[in-house]
C-alpha cells in the first residue's frame, strides 16, 4: 500500500510540474501575442495621425523666391504699363525740355521730324528777361493777379460752402448747380462764355452770348454812392475784382466741395458743447469751423494758385503758347522752366507762412 501510495504521488507531483509548465508556455505566449497586438495598435494609431495631419506643401522646382518677394514683383507687374507710359510720356519729355532750354532749337530739313540743336547755355534764360519786350512784365502781372484774386475765391468758397452745409429744400441741387461749372468746363465752353470764339475756332455770336455774363452793378452802384473815381488804383483794383463775377463762381467750384468736405467732418458734439457754453455763431466760427476746416484751406490755397498759374488766357501762358507755335521750343523751354521755379518758390513761401496757421487734430 506504501508503495502505490509513493506511485501516485509521484505522479501527482509530475502531473503538477507538467501542468504548471503547459500554464507557463500559455502565459508566455499570451505575453507574445499581447506585445504584437500593442505593436500593430500603435502602428495603426501612428498611421491615422498622419492621414489626420495637414499635408506639407511639396516645394515647387524653380520656387525659390520668398512669398512676400513674391507679392512686391506681382504688385511690380500690375503698375509696369502705367510705370511705362509715364517714364516715355513724362518724365523723358520733362528732360528733354530742360535739355531744349539750353539749346537753340531748328527742326529738321531732310523729313525725319527730329530737332537740330544747338548749345547756347543760359543765353534763353537770359533773353527771357532782358530781351522778351513783355515776359517780366506778364509775370509782375500775373503774380499780382494771383495775388488778389486768391483769397478772394477762398473767402467767397468757405462762405457757400458754409450756406450749403445747411439743412434747406433743394440743398442737392443747389451743390450741383455750384460743381457744375467743374464738370462743363471744357475749352470751347470756356472760350464760348468768354467771348473767344474767334480763338477757339467758332465766329459770330460771342458778343451776344457772353454780355449774358457780364454785369457792372459794383461800378454803377458806386459810382451813383460818389466813390467810383476817388482814386484810379482803389479804382482799378475794384474792377479787377468785380467785373467777372461769373468767373469767380465759375473757378471756386472745387475749393467749395472740399470745404464743404471738411465741414461735414466736425463733431456734431463740438457745436452741441459751444451752444451749451454759450458760444454765438461767430465765436464758433473763429474758434471751432475756422481751426478744424484750416488743412483744406491749405490744400484750397495750393489748388487755386497753380490754377491761377496754369490757365491758359494768363498772360504768361499766352506768350509760352506763341512760342511753340512758332517752333521756338529752346526759347520757350528756358521761359517755362523759369516760370515753374518762380511759381514754386511762391508756392513755397505761401505755405511757409500759412502752415504756422494751420490746426492739425492728432488722432
Amino acid at each position: 500500500m506504501s508503495k502505490n501510495k509513493k506511485k501516485n504521488s509521484q505522479q501527482l507531483e509530475a502531473e503538477t510540474i507538467t501542468q504548471e509548465n503547459a500554464v507557463e508556455e500559455v502565459k508566455e505566449e499570451v505575453t507574445t501575442v499581447t506585445e504584437e497586438v500593442k505593436e500593430e495598435v500603435s502602428q495603426v494609431k501612428e498611421a491615422a495621425a498622419e492621414a489626420a495631419a495637414p499635408a506639407k506643401p511639396a516645394k515647387a522646382k524653380g520656387r525659390s523666391i520668398p512669398y512676400e518677394k513674391r507679392k512686391a514683383l506681382y504688385g511690380l507687374g500690375f503698375i509696369a504699363l502705367w510705370l511705362v507710359g509715364t517714364i516715355y510720356f513724362f518724365i523723358m519729355p520733362v528732360i528733354e525740355s530742360i535739355v531744349y532750354s539750353f539749346c537753340d532749337t531748328l527742326p529738321n530739313t531732310d523729313g525725319s521730324g527730329g530737332m537740330n540743336l544747338d548749345f547756347v547755355g543760359l543765353k534763353n534764360y537770359k533773353n527771357a528777361f532782358t530781351v522778351h519786350p513783355s515776359y517780366s512784365l506778364s509775370l509782375v502781372e500775373v503774380l499780382k493777379d494771383t495775388a488778389l484774386k486768391t483769397p478772394l475765391i477762398l473767402v467767397f468758397s468757405i462762405f457757400i460752402a458754409i450756406i450749403l452745409n445747411q439743412k434747406f429744400k433743394g440743398r442737392v441741387f443747389a451743390r450741383a448747380v455750384f460743381f457744375l461749372p467743374v464738370i462743363i468746363a471744357t475749352g470751347p465752353v470756356i472760350d464760348i462764355i468768354n467771348g473767344n470764339m474767334t480763338s477757339g475756332g467758332y465766329s459770330g455770336g460771342s458778343e451776344q452770348f457772353n454780355s449774358l455774363f457780364e454785369t457792372d452793378l459794383v461800378g454803377d452802384l458806386l459810382t451813383y454812392l460818389g466813390i467810383y473815381n476817388i482814386s484810379d488804383k482803389l479804382t482799378e483794383i475794384i474792377n479787377t475784382l468785380t467785373s467777372d463775377i461769373f468767373n469767380l463762381v465759375w473757378n471756386s467750384g472745387i475749393q467749395i466741395l472740399l470745404f464743404l468736405a471738411a465741414l461735414q467732418n466736425i463733431s456734431p458734439s463740438a457745436k452741441e458743447a459751444a451752444q451749451m457754453e454759450g458760444a454765438t455763431a461767430w465765436e464758433y466760427f473763429w474758434k471751432i469751423t475756422l481751426p478744424s476746416i484750416s488743412p483744406m484751406i491749405v490744400a484750397s490755397l495750393v489748388y487755386t494758385v497753380v490754377d491761377s498759374f496754369v490757365a491758359p488766357d494768363n498772360s504768361v501762358m499766352k506768350i509760352l503758347l506763341t512760342k511753340s507755335s512758332n517752333w521756338e521750343f529752346g526759347y520757350q523751354a528756358a521761359m517755362l522752366w523759369a516760370y515753374f521755379i518762380i511759381v514754386a518758390a511762391a508756392l513755397g513761401i505761401i505755405l511757409a507762412i500759412v502752415n504756422k496757421f494751420v490746426y492739425y487734430e492728432v488722432g
